[in-house]
């Protein structure tokens, strides 16, 4: 789950991470009601959505002037944002976050991540804050380092403090203050069960301190039922309005850009279907993930939830059961399919438990269900259907 600036700025103040003073507005008379608590003579006002790029599109805006803040405010309020994360659609600016300015001697840039190849914490620093991280390691490689921490780490050890402030290149006076961020945002890390906190810029100021510029935090969705306080964060605004549907459903549904809806239960299985549907020459619509013990009501769900993005031309269906019984899977499809009258190309396989049972269901059902043996079977009939190609 993400959420935005300036709630993940309240976050490292609630930790003791330093950050500047600011404030959100949701419409003018907040802006009115808050705007002289800043000190200025610089102010910074930032559009506020789920979105990286937010400068490069026009979003963040540095003024010296109160009626500077008011004019840019009007002009963004509202606007539709385009950055390279949005795409083409944009997304509608509905909160502005408002901060002091500063002066700044130097930008770096520092993210926590959990990184599942090495079963770890992984700090990433560099001495070019203010970029892309994924440009400055295929530039610069150099120019970052990475510290790896384990589950039983309560603070960061010596030689990773001293790694990150050598890649800073910092004398050693600032060592105490930068250690001190740095283990805050660890500890920030790991009691909130984040994936993923960035702060780029990260700075140090003319006046010789340490501050947090931006920041951009997510939390594992798995472990929200601890944290009531992050759930609390959530703009359902900025969330796909199908998401947060399957979600309401017991449902894993992220939306592509392709053309064949995919149901399948389990993570790994879902992507090599989509691997698949992309080797036989189309693109997925979705991730759907049903899980393991989905109930024909489930089912169901997740057919009209496919259906719903208007781009599906198409729909595999792959199903391997265990706990999943597949004639449970065959009900499903067929009650959905006479509902909504499905007019478009189904391709069906079915593998374990109650095999022969759910195959029957569909094949009495009368509907034009187009039954496969295999996944790469399934693959190439659901691409021909959809695309006419001769595979």
């Amino acid at each position: 789950m993400n959420i935005h600036e300036y709630q993940a700025k309240q976050l490292l103040r609630d930790y003791n991470i330093p950050v500047l003073d600011g404030f959100v507005a949701f419409d003018q008379d907040n802006l009115d009601e808050n705007i002289n608590t800043l000190k200025g003579p610089k102010w910074v006002v930032k559009a506020q959505i789920h979105a990286g790029g937010r400068g490069k599109g026009g979003g963040v805006k540095v003024v010296d002037s109160l009626v500077s803040v008011n004019s840019v405010f009007k002009d963004m309020m509202g606007m539709k944002l385009i950055t390279k994360q949005t795409g083409s659609e944009g997304k509608t600016v509905s909160r502005i976050y408002i901060e002091d300015g500063c002066d700044i001697r130097k930008e770096y840039y520092l993210s926590y991540l959990v990184d599942r190849k090495s079963n770890s914490i992984c700090i990433i620093a560099s001495s070019e804050g203010g970029m892309d991280i994924e440009e400055v390691a295929e530039n610069n490689p150099e120019k970052i380092v990475k510290i790896y921490l384990k589950s039983s780490d309560k603070t960061i050890n010596q030689e990773g403090l001293n790694k990150i402030q050598n890649m800073f290149d910092l004398d050693p006076s600032h060592a105490n203050e930068l250690e001190k961020i740095l283990n805050n945002i660890y500890k920030l890390f790991t009691e909130k069960d984040a994936s993923l906190i960035e702060i780029n810029p990260f700075v140090i100021t003319d006046s010789d301190h340490f501050l947090c510029l931006d920041a951009k935090m997510n939390f594992d969705s798995n472990a929200l039922y601890r944290h009531n306080e992050i759930m609390e964060l959530r703009d359902l605004d900025e969330e796909d309005p199908l998401e947060i549907q399957a979600s309401d459903h017991g449902l894993n549904y992220i939306k592509l850009d392709g053309s064949i809806g995919c149901m399948v239960n389990g993570a790994g299985l879902a992507m090599a279907t989509m691997d698949i549907i992309k080797l036989y020459g189309e693109k997925p619509a979705n991730f759907l993930d049903v899980g393991g013990g989905a109930t024909k009501e489930q089912v169901m769900n997740a057919f009209k939830i496919i259906l719903s993005d208007k781009n599906v031309k198409g729909i595999l269906v792959n199903i391997f059961g265990g706990i999943m019984r597949c004639e449970i899977i065959a009900q499903g499809i067929i009650e959905t399919a006479n509902e909504l009258n499905l007019n478009i190309p189904l391709v069906v396989r079915l593998e374990g438990t109650n095999v022969e049972l759910g195959k029957k269901y569909l094949e009495d059902s009368g509907l034009n269900i187009i039954s496969a043996s295999n996944l790469d079977d399934a693959a190439q009939k659901i691409v021909n259907e959809v695309s006419g190609a001769n595979i």
